[in-house]
């Protein structure tokens, strides 16, 4: 599950499902793990768009972060510091 806190950031409906797709990769790896939640929150500060991620699940909990230009990027980078969280976790299931 994805809970999404927009903060101060006002997004388009098609600026929410491109945000929603780009998780899709941690959805199906936290779906494999069990009891997944992801909450992101993304906040305007100045210039930056910063989008924090708190991620629970049945292995244990971790943050990610990411603070860029543009909120595009500032989500790659945060899809991808999640995926590789998560991916740690599923090798260390094994």
């Amino acid at each position: 599950m994805i809970k999404l806190e927009e903060g101060n950031v006002l997004l388009k409906p098609a600026q929410r499902r491109q945000l929603m797709a780009c998780f899709r990769r941690a959805l199906r790896l936290g779906a494999r793990l069990g009891d997944f939640v992801l909450t992101i929150s993304l906040k305007r500060i100045g210039k930056l768009f910063e989008l924090h991620a708190d991620i629970r699940d049945r292995r244990g909990n971790f943050h990610c972060r990411s603070r860029q230009n543009d909120w595009r990027t500032a989500l790659r980078d945060l899809s991808r510091s999640i995926c590789l969280g998560l991916h740690e976790q599923c090798l260390r299931r094994a």
